[in-house]
């Protein structure tokens, strides 16, 4: 159930349409169900085929925040034909399943059942017949909830270095070369890590479906380098914070005394098929179909958007600005969609997300514009470290904040939009949605 924190009940229903219109067309049940088919000893993903003679095993492994519902959907493909399995999901994110093992554990920030959980499937995959068949099943997540650090770091080495890079502003890829070099699974390394077969199923929570990029990617050749992960470390100003032990191994990576991770061409990659599922253009494309059937004039503007989320705020303000006194570059009644993964640099102690930042930074760009609203929306249900997926403001937001003494540029200052927004009564609240391809951004105007 989808609540969306408007006080008026047209825009509250529309807006909830519109939601869950996009939810639908992501959901990674039907993805699979779609992707993956079963007809007598014939399977086939995606298009690739597989001959299932008796003595070859299916074992199931996954990570992310979608992947409960993946492995609901492959237990219905497959049934008994699966062995066993062990997928990896955000906490408040498991679904019941037969025969694949869901285990619950830390994000954004790795945790011990992470590492618990890294080190079975390890194990789990390691133990595998060249004959044998490997589905991943991948979503948005799993480089948090897959930590299995390098063998020469711990698991508090890889929270340290994680907590500086979500507070650094870094983009999701940046973020990602540096993870792929500390880990044993991140990067192609789970498929270095089995002889078997592999059949990756991705549900795609970045921009432009990087195969190498979405959960850091266990099972895609890395084009990146030690020395593109020091980069970004240095960019971003947190090399001088690292834990010694990862200054150490990033040091002995651009001295070439630790291997590379698997680059693009390497033989190993010959048994490997990866099959995308799903992705933020389904999403969008279902809103603006959604909005057209309600009356609406849709106006996609991208599926790719990144930068600071309060400077996209400044251009969906501008937009809204430009509807409003001529009509254009899209006639009213309208709805505004954009998809993507803007970022936020930390600078202050407060609590809030991407979408809520987007959110309070165009409620001041849209002051005093009537009939206008704004939303910021996380498909996976969670925004930040509370359980809230984004929240909407109006034209209204700005004075009403003002007459409940409520400080708007503070909270942006301290990066605190979560409690001002909590008092406003302007979240959306969906519990977990089982799916994952990064966020929506809407304007109406009505």
């Amino acid at each position: 159930m989808i609540t969306v924190g408007v006080s008026q009940p047209g825009a509250r229903a529309l807006l909830t349409r519109l939601f869950q219109a996009g939810l639908k067309a992501v959901d990674p049940y039907e993805a699979v169900c779609r992707h993956v088919k079963l007809r007598r000893d014939r399977l086939t993903i995606g298009v690739h085929r597989y001959s299932l003679h008796p003595h070859r095993r299916i074992v199931v492994v996954g990570a992310g925040k979608a992947s409960a519902r993946m492995a609901q959907a492959l237990e219905r493909q497959l049934g008994s034909r699966i062995d066993t399995g062990l997928v990896v999901v955000k906490y408040g994110h498991g679904a019941p399943t037969r025969k694949i093992h869901i285990v619950e554990a830390g994000h954004p920030v790795p945790d011990a059942a992470g590492l618990k959980a890294s080190r079975m499937m390890i194990e789990l995959v390691g133990g595998l017949k060249p004959d044998d068949l490997l589905i991943v099943l991948l979503s948005g997540g799993a480089s948090s909830l897959l930590p299995a650090p390098a063998p020469d770091l711990s698991l508090r080495d890889k929270q340290r270095t994680t907590r500086l890079l979500l507070r650094s502003g870094a983009t999701i890829q940046e973020m990602n070369a540096v993870r792929k070099h500390l880990s044993r699974l991140k990067g192609g390394q789970l498929a270095a890590a089995t002889s078997a077969w592999v059949a990756s199923v991705i549900l795609s929570d970045v921009l432009g479906n990087d195969l190498g990029t979405i959960g850091s990617g266990p099972t895609a050749p890395d084009p990146t380098t030690f020395r593109e992960a020091w980069t970004t470390l240095e960019r971003y100003g947190v090399s001088a914070a690292l834990p010694e032990t990862v200054r150490r191994r990033m040091e002995a990576g651009l001295s070439r005394s630790v291997a590379e991770t698997p680059k693009p061409g390497a033989a190993l990659f010959r048994r490997v098929h990866n099959v995308l599922a799903g992705d933020n253009q389904a999403a969008v494309d279902a809103v603006a179909r959604s909005a057209k059937e309600q009356g609406l004039h849709p106006l996609v503007l991208s599926t790719t958007v990144t930068g600071e989320a309060r400077e996209i705020a400044k251009i969906f303000g501008a937009i809204a600005r430009e509807i409003t006194a001529k009509n254009r570059p899209v006639r009213r009644p309208c709805c505004v969609i954009a998809g993507g993964e803007t970022t936020v640099t930390v600078r202050g102690q407060g609590q809030g997300g991407r979408a809520q930042e987007f959110a309070l930074a165009a409620a001041l760009e849209i002051a005093g514009l009537p009939n206008v609203w704004v939303a910021g929306f996380a498909t996976d249900g969670t925004d930040g470290p509370k359980p809230v997926a984004g929240a909407v403001v109006t034209g209204e937001t700005a004075s009403l904040a003002q007459r409940g003494k409520m400080n708007l540029l503070r909270a942006l200052r301290e990066n605190d939009t979560y409690p001002l927004l909590k008092k406003l009564g302007a979240h959306i609240v969906t519990g977990p949605t089982g799916t994952n391809v990064n966020d929506l951004y809407l304007l109406l105007v009505l």
